[in-house]
């Protein structure tokens, strides 16, 4: 395509399309004639390069990026893909501050300022504010229905999210040493990107269903161990042995 095709089709202007173009970000145009012709290798970089412009990187930043990983654009954006797709397969919801208010009974603001700081909510900048875990959302409505007020849910929230922030770091770790460090040691070649998008991708659901299982063990492990603490206490309570005493 031409570049006032490949303009229309990627939503740039040509002008900034050749501004990347003479800095190095974008490979020239294959050339026919007079005319410069791109193809599907130009729409991805231009797309990761506008990703990475909203997540605030700067020109010169992505360039060294797009040096360091050989000018493989493709492998990049399907690496930065794979970083940003949630895990557990959760899609965010959005609500308005009144269905916070209804759900939660209450308009008290430390709740909502409490919510945003332990990432429960994310404020929009249209005002709304988005859910990141809907079923997160959903166990706290459990919670409150057995009659844990709302100010306790999120004291106890905080308290599994500062383990769960361990436990999340000690797989990235395992990631960075077993999959990451070998491949930027090797120099990132083109061929190894494949291997860690798929290690990527597989950490992810491999993580949830590791945690879940050993949390299921450790769960059974804490209810049995404090059940039998219940009924020994039980069985030695005066006021049991007295209604089991014979009249």
């Amino acid at each position: 395509m031409t570049i006032d095709e490949l303009a229309r089709k990627i939503g740039m202007t040509v002008r900034n399309i050749r501004a990347h173009q003479s800095r190095g970000l974008l490979p020239p145009p294959e050339l026919r004639g007079r005319t410069g012709y791109y193809g599907p290798e130009h729409i991805t970089r231009l797309e990761l390069i506008q990703e990475l412009q909203t997540e605030g990187f700067n020109l010169e930043l992505i360039k060294r990026l797009l040096d360091d990983a050989g000018g493989s654009s493709s492998e990049v954006l399907r690496f930065k893909q794979a970083l940003a797709r949630p895990f557990g397969g959760e899609e965010p919801q959005t609500v308005g501050i009144a269905d916070l208010i209804a759900e939660w009974g209450t308009t008290d603001p430390q709740l909502l300022v409490k919510s945003l700081s332990l990432g429960l909510l994310r404020q929009l900048p249209d005002g709304r504010f988005e859910v990141p875990s809907p079923r997160l959302a959903k166990a706290g409505r459990e919670l409150q229905k057995l009659g844990v007020p709302l100010e306790r849910s999120l004291e106890f929230t905080a308290v599994v999210r500062e383990h769960a922030d361990r436990l999340a770091q000690i797989y990235v770790d395992l990631f960075l040493e077993t999959v990451w460090t070998p491949f930027e040691q090797a120099g990132r070649p083109d061929e190894g990107w494949p291997a860690v998008q798929d290690a990527l991708e597989r950490l992810q659901p491999m993580a949830c269903e590791s945690l879940l299982a050993l949390f299921s063990l450790a769960m059974r492990s804490a209810v049995d161990r404090e059940g039998a603490r219940a009924l020994k206490r039980m069985a030695t309570d005066p006021a049991t042995e007295a209604a089991a005493a014979p009249s």
